[in-house]
């Protein structure tokens, strides 16, 4: 038994439609025309960068600068050893920190103590570049100036941390 099918009935219009309504068609269309996907990334949209990401970027990039001990004046050095110390405390990155965060540019001021025989000079050169690479690295922004002021110097014998006490529990 063989099974015959019948022809196509509905064929496509040959000549021009009409749209009477004079309604805008129900469908977008994918070519011609300019739409959101025909622009950049980089226009459809802003991006903006809050001071404390900067804070935090500059803050971790000039710990890494080996002869930096710590960061901050003495005044938030001695709170943030305090917060430090507290149970569920966490070490604060931006100590030392301060930012002006622009659209397109931030400048960054920097309180260090430092290792004592580092040579200070060149310290601040590496920290300053280590600072500007990882800001624009990581931000986009450009950085136009790392200040950095050296408020101590950390000497061997120099204590850190309050003496260790012995539990009388163990």
């Amino acid at each position: 038994m063989s099974v015959q099918s019948a022809p196509a009935t509905g064929t496509a219009p040959t000549g021009p439609t009409t749209n009477p309504t004079k309604q805008p068609p129900a469908t977008t269309a994918l070519a011609g025309g300019a739409t959101g996907a025909d622009e950049p990334a980089a226009t459809r949209g802003r991006t903006s960068i809050a001071d404390v990401v900067v804070v935090k970027v500059a803050g971790v990039a000039a710990r890494e600068i080996p002869g930096v001990h710590a960061m901050g004046g003495g005044l938030s050095r001695t709170i943030g050893a305090v917060r430090d110390r507290v149970p569920g405390g966490r070490a604060n990155v931006g100590r030392g920190v301060k930012v002006e965060v622009g659209e397109r540019q931030t400048a960054i001021d920097l309180d260090l103590v430092v290792e004592y025989g580092v040579p200070i000079a060149d310290l601040a050169r590496d920290v300053r570049e280590n600072v500007i690479d990882a800001v624009e690295r990581i931000t986009g922004l450009e950085v136009v100036e790392v200040n950095v002021t050296i408020n101590d110097v950390h000497l061997p014998d120099d204590e850190d941390t309050a003496p260790e006490t012995t539990s009388r529990v163990a």
